[in-house]
């Protein structure tokens, strides 16, 4: 009966995908909702296809455009907070004293949305995209900082006795013991960073006006586009989408020798 849970799940999700699809058809075709808002499913797909160029005909293919700016902008992002999130979360965690002093700091900061930043980054950086950048990699950063600290910080005590009796350096107690035990929680928390960076990206470009996905969005909004701006939102879910399960995939696959 295990076995087949994971099917059974698959297929629960796309039985509720269905039944939303099939409300939004509904509704849009029998004018419960203006097309000029709420357009057809068949619309969106097409409008996606074409302003991606993939439908054959001469679409401009400026959302592909955009669509890679934004992913740009939030994998960069997304490495960067990783990367110091594990780096500056494995000092606090291996050291109580460290963690004991900083603690307060870091509960003080994470509450901090990244968007009350922008004003503090448009300063530093200017309206480019390096601001954008700054702004993602921060906002995204806490969670991997913060699981990291933690992971390090679950590490079972004796252990810690164990790699005192062999004389073990701190780099290699880091690497040999505390980064296994805390790897669960840091792949859990890039998967939250990935989704946290790909909405302070859109939010950064809104506020920069940088090139990119809300750009498009907001373009298809003021010329009354419907179908373009829910191909757009449409792209932004499976973008989302699609980097979870990647990393989902990946986290399984790293993860294999927790399994019974």
């Amino acid at each position: 009966m295990n076995s087949n849970r994971p099917g059974m799940n698959w297929l629960g999700s796309l039985a509720v995908l269905c039944v939303l699809i099939a409300l939004w058809w509904t509704a849009s075709n029998a004018g419960w909702v203006s097309r000029v808002f709420l357009p057809t499913p068949q619309a969106t797909f097409a409008s996606l296809l074409e302003e991606l160029n993939l439908s054959g005909d001469s679409g401009n293919g400026e959302l592909l455009a955009f669509t890679q700016a934004t992913v740009g902008r939030m994998v960069q992002g997304w490495l960067l907070a990783s990367l110091f999130g594990v780096v500056l979360g494995a000092a606090i965690g291996v050291s109580p004293a460290v963690r004991a002093w900083v603690q307060p700091t870091l509960e003080f900061i994470r509450p901090l949305p990244a968007s009350a930043l922008l004003p503090l980054a448009i300063s530093i950086f200017g309206l480019n995209p390096s601001m954008v950048l700054f702004v993602v990699a921060f906002g995204a950063m806490w969670p991997v900082l913060l699981a990291t600290v933690h992971g390090f910080a679950a590490v079972e005590p004796r252990l810690a006795e164990v790699a005192r009796c062999l004389q073990m350096s701190r780099a290699a107690y880091i690497w040999k013991m505390g980064l296994p035990n805390a790897m669960p929680d840091i792949l859990a928390s890039m998967r939250l960073a990935l989704t946290i960076a790909l909405i302070v990206a859109v939010v950064g470009e809104m506020i920069a006006s940088q090139s990119g996905l809300d750009q498009a969005i907001l373009l298809a909004a003021r010329a009354f586009r419907a179908s373009d701006l829910f191909a757009g939102i449409v792209l932004l879910g499976l973008i989302g989408f699609v980097s979870n399960a990647l990393l989902a995939f990946a986290e399984k696959r790293l993860l294999r020798w927790q399994q019974p």
